[in-house]
């Protein structure tokens, strides 16, 4: 680019989006992957094939149902939704939380969540211009609940967002603390159930009885991460409307095909989500027999660790020399 045009690019594009730095993913040829919190298992073979051919019946010259009206349906069926609520699709958990952020979007509104948290709540609240609010959490990573209902009394978030096992730290918060956070707040709060299969908790059964609370989920750890599909629960109140921002269709023909077939096999995928967890626990053990480490209990298919002081870069470039890239959260 030359200098007249990156001139004309920092005069045009918005002074807050020249501030952010793009969110970085490490190029991860030829390494073991880690750091993406992903499903490592492919499907089995005959199930590849049946694949396969359910994907010669795609229209790829007709655009898809707007609604994905058939794949909302089998999500209803396969996770048990109640059919007073709602769903609604978004090209992975990160679309719906831009939706989301852009639909409360007011001048005055504010978005909120724990430190350490998930990072594009932070990120696609900047990128709409909204002030972010992080509530640290306890040493042990759990929520300092007195500060937490003090923030929201003081500032009134338009929007909390509560992840659930929460990331990076791979905890369950206390039940009864988000309870007491959604009572507390005006505002609309969503919790972020994107590990919800490894954990065996959700909050989904609560949505009738709170009018401020919507739940997101993903496919992706089940072992869809390449679908790029997330499913926002709630009350028809809050989803048409929140419907309103979304994309006319965001969820290509190939992605509902997939989705679709791949829940009408869930078995398969949730014996993947059982070996994963025995997996979970085996590390969690091999880990903690390293005395210079700290290791933090996870219900999510990852486990933080703690090094010694400053050990952090040193242990990820010795695992990098290995092939093996792990997420390193030292500069976070």
């Amino acid at each position: 680019m030359n200098q007249t045009n990156q001139h004309r690019a920092h005069t045009l594009i918005r002074e807050e989006i020249l501030a952010l730095t793009a969110y970085h993913v490490p190029d991860a040829t030829g390494l073991v992957k880690l750091d993406a919190m992903e499903n490592p298992y492919q499907w089995p073979e005959d199930m590849q094939t049946r694949w396969l051919e359910r994907l010669r019946t795609a229209a790829l010259n007709r655009y898809p149902d707007p609604h994905s009206q058939q794949l909302c349906e089998r999500i209803r069926q396969s996770f048990n939704i109640d059919s007073r609520l709602e769903i609604l699709l978004g090209n992975g958990s990160d679309e719906i939380i831009h939706l989301l952020i852009n639909a409360l979007a007011k001048p005055d509104a504010k978005v909120m969540s724990f430190d350490p948290g998930f990072v594009m709540y932070e990120y696609i609240a900047r990128y709409n211009q909204l002030p972010y609010l992080k509530v640290p959490l306890n040493p042990d990573f759990h929520i300092d609940i007195k500060s937490t209902l003090q923030l929201i009394e003081q500032q009134q978030p338009a929007l909390v967002f509560v992840a659930y096992p929460n990331n990076p730290t791979g905890n369950l918060f206390d039940a009864q603390q988000i309870e007491q956070i959604i009572q507390a707040s005006e505002g609309l709060v969503v919790v972020d159930e994107a590990y919800t299969a490894f954990a065996k908790k959700s909050f989904v059964g609560k949505l009738l009885e709170y009018e401020n609370l919507l739940v997101l989920r993903t496919l992706s750890k089940m072992g869809l991460a390449g679908l790029r599909l997330g499913y926002l629960i709630g009350t028809p109140e809050w989803i048409t409307q929140i419907d309103k921002v979304r994309l006319p269709y965001n969820i290509n023909v190939l992605t509902q095909l997939t989705a679709e077939f791949a829940l009408e096999h869930k078995d398969a995928l949730d014996h993947q989500t059982n070996q994963i967890c025995g997996a979970r626990e085996q590390m969690y053990r091999d880990l903690n027999a390293f005395e210079s480490l700290i290791v933090y209990p996870s219900q999510a298919n990852f486990i933080l660790f703690k090094t010694a002081k400053h050990d952090a870069n040193v242990v990820h470039k010795a695992l990098l020399e290995q092939k093996v890239l792990i997420k390193n959260l030292s500069h976070a």
